[in-house]
């Protein structure tokens, strides 16, 4: 299988890369800056450089072709409203138009689970962060693609233990990028998992496992 990862030197997307390259698969890693492609290299990837703020569908059309499957784990990490509107809204309605064009059948977004943030006082950048993470699910759901949608908890830089909680809804946690980059590589290797927004949290469950109890 070969996969475009948009967000490859992120903090979920470099950790998918290796994972992916480990299980066999070739990847394709989008980067934005020049220095960033030996990380890509070194890992066994095949770096492009491109902003998916400046690219055009055609771009990313390109730097997914031949591909069976495109991750998109890319963020603004608030550096903004106007790079939240063009990452995190536009980026991901963007990447389905380019999966289109190329022929990409499988699409995987990293959303944002809905209760992150509630509980103190609204933020407006916080606010708009979360309707462009919502606006680009909707983009998502509603493509004809093979779709899944990932809605990670409170992202966590700690090494993963390899147990998850992972369904349509659960009590809101926290999740270590570890754990969301293997979910996603366990998603990727289990094509009837499709059609599905999903929550996730650290938890009790093998990874595997977990994935493999969403299979209909």
């Amino acid at each position: 299988m070969k996969v475009l990862v948009i967000g490859a030197t992120g903090g979920i997307g470099s950790r998918l890369l290796p994972m992916l390259i480990g299980n066999g698969h070739e990847v394709v890693g989008l980067h934005r800056k020049p220095g960033q492609a030996s990380a890509i290299e070194q890992a066994g990837g095949q770096a492009v450089l491109g902003d998916i703020i400046t690219m055009s569908v055609d771009d990313l059309a390109q730097a997914a072709s031949g591909c069976d499957a495109i991750v998109f784990s890319a963020g603004a990490a608030g550096s903004g409203p106007d790079r939240t509107t063009a990452i995190d809204g536009d980026g991901p309605i963007k990447a389905v138009e380019a999966a289109r064009a190329a022929g990409v059948s499988r699409f995987y977004l990293v959303s944002a689970f809905p209760e992150a943030g509630r509980g103190g006082e609204p933020k407006p950048g916080f606010e708009h962060y979360m309707a462009e993470k919502k606006r680009a699910d909707v983009a998502v759901a509603a493509s004809e693609l093979g779709w899944v949608i990932l809605r990670p908890g409170k992202l966590l830089d700690e090494a993963g233990a390899g147990r998850v909680a992972l369904g349509a809804a659960l009590p809101y946690g926290s999740v270590s990028r570890d754990s969301v980059a293997q979910v996603l590589a366990a998603l990727l290797e289990t094509p009837a998992v499709t059609g599905e927004i999903l929550e996730l949290t650290d938890g009790e469950v093998a990874v595997d496992d977990a994935v493999s109890r969403l299979v209909r």
